[in-house]
């Protein structure tokens, strides 16, 4: 009995230290590229072909879908005559799909006529690799503006691209939300002019700070210089808090690496505004191995009425609240310098304004805001709603809970054997010196010691 409770314990004691020594592993995964972190909350719906079949989106709502080459896809929203509406939709292509320089994701509000209310494009451009792209189209209520009228309106997301480009699916994330429009009396006309100069770069001392990889997941930043570490093929997203009157301005720098070659538009750089809209990018980095950087262009402060103006990098600084980066390296770059990860900077300003110059406005602005919230979230490096810990963080305690639940269970295993084992002893021993009836009702089979003299 003694020899097979040892044998049935051990097996126990095996799995727990096997899976024990598993862990590097789990946390050696962790170090490959992460996919894009899609909205867990996001509601799975199916654009239709025609606008007469489109599903109906609700304001504040996250939706995932997919879409095909040459694909045009109809949502339908139901907007009031006081509230600007924004649907932005971002595509993921899989790792290793083809894209080419005019592959591109396209979103239009259209009114019942099937007139345009706006539009915006993203496209891959020269820097063709696959990664996560999106923008939006917004209806903006202004005096004599298209589509000012309470009334149903259609969202309409359409891929278009080059026919030698990857023929298979991406996917979608799509969210609408809406802006309360303002009391009468509110700016309506674009800034003639505003501060252009970049400011000094940070002085403080450059701190470790773990991107996300998506939007839901962007990992808080305030104003500093921030490192971090990027594999080819990833992308990785960080947010800011901008409030009214705020510049912000950000560079990005890519650090040396042993190696001999050369890839042009390997690091990508954009900006996207608290609406999901592409803002700006900044130019593409090539890399020969020597560290290299880039930077946005100056932008405005961050006012109502940079709505009004005609550039995108204007009027996409129109509202309050968490500015996006996304950072893409080209998988490319594992072909010549391997695919381990390479060093990031990111050196982050946010310069002027301390929250003044906000519009009236009729309702509560929701998340074109800056509250005290956001502002503990970008010192601490949360990233996603309500999240405690960073990345890192979140993967030390799964792996300090894994081992020790896998240590109990494989101890626990241990002690019931045990028992087990005592308990069949003391019925084998029985109340008369420890002997048992022997096998086929012969002489006493003795487990215990020899009884004494």
């Amino acid at each position: 009995m003694g020899q097979r409770g040892r044998g049935r314990v051990a097996p126990a004691v095996v799995a727990a230290l096997c899976a024990v020594a598993a862990l590097p592993a789990q946390a050696r995964a962790a170090d490959e590229v992460r996919p894009y972190a899609f909205d867990p909350s996001a509601e799975r719906v199916e654009g239709a072909a025609s606008n007469t079949d489109a599903r109906r989106l609700r304001a504040g709502g996250t939706y995932r879908d997919t879409i095909g080459p040459g694909g045009r896809l109809f949502y339908r929203l139901e907007l009031d005559a006081e509230s600007n509406a924004y649907v932005a939709a971002t595509a993921v292509p899989r790792p290793g799909t083809k894209v080419s320089f005019d592959d591109a994701l396209k979103v239009t509000l259209q009114d019942r006529d099937g007139d345009v209310c706006g539009d915006d494009t993203a496209r891959f451009g020269s820097a063709r690799f696959a990664r996560p792209l999106g923008t939006y189209a917004h209806r903006t209520v202004e005096e004599d503006g298209p589509c000012q009228e309470r009334d149903s309106y259609y969202a309409l997301i359409e891929r278009t691209g080059a026919a030698g480009s990857s023929s298979g699916p991406w996917e979608l994330e799509i969210r609408y939300v809406t802006e309360p429009g303002v009391e009468p009396g509110g700016p309506t006309e674009a800034p003639e002019d505003w501060p252009s100069g970049s400011p000094a770069p940070p002085l403080t001392e450059a701190r470790e700070r773990r991107g996300g990889t998506g939007f839901h997941r962007a990992t808080g930043l305030e104003q500093g210089e921030w490192r971090d570490r990027i594999r080819p093929g990833e992308t990785l997203f960080y947010k800011v808090p901008v409030d009214w009157g705020q510049q912000l301005f950000a560079s990005a720098d890519l650090g040396s690496a042993a190696g001999d070659g050369y890839v042009s538009h390997a690091l990508t750089m954009a900006l996207h505004n608290p609406a999901r809209g592409l803002v700006d990018s900044a130019s593409d980095i090539s890399y020969n191995g020597r560290q290299k950087s880039t930077a946005l262009d100056p932008l405005p402060p961050v006012a109502y009425e940079n709505r009004f103006d005609s550039s995108d990098s204007v009027s996409g600084m129109r509202f309050a609240g968490w500015y996006y980066l996304k950072v893409s390296l080209s998988p490319e770059v594992a072909r010549d310098f391997g695919p381990g990860a390479l060093g990031l900077t990111l050196r982050v300003n946010v310069a002027g304004g301390n929250g003044g110059g906000a519009p009236a406005y009729a309702g509560a602005p929701g998340e074109f805001q800056v509250t005290d919230e956001d502002r503990g979230a970008a010192e601490q490096g949360r990233s996603g709603p309500g999240a405690a810990r960073s990345d890192t963080m979140r993967l030390v305690a799964t792996a300090g809970i894994g081992a020790g639940t896998v240590l109990v269970l494989g101890l626990g295993a241990w002690t019931f054997v045990a028992r087990r084992r005592a308990a069949a002893w003391a019925r084998s021993a029985g109340p008369g010196g420890g002997a048992g009836p022997g096998r086929d009702g012969g002489a006493p089979t003795r487990y215990g010691p020899p009884a004494s003299g």
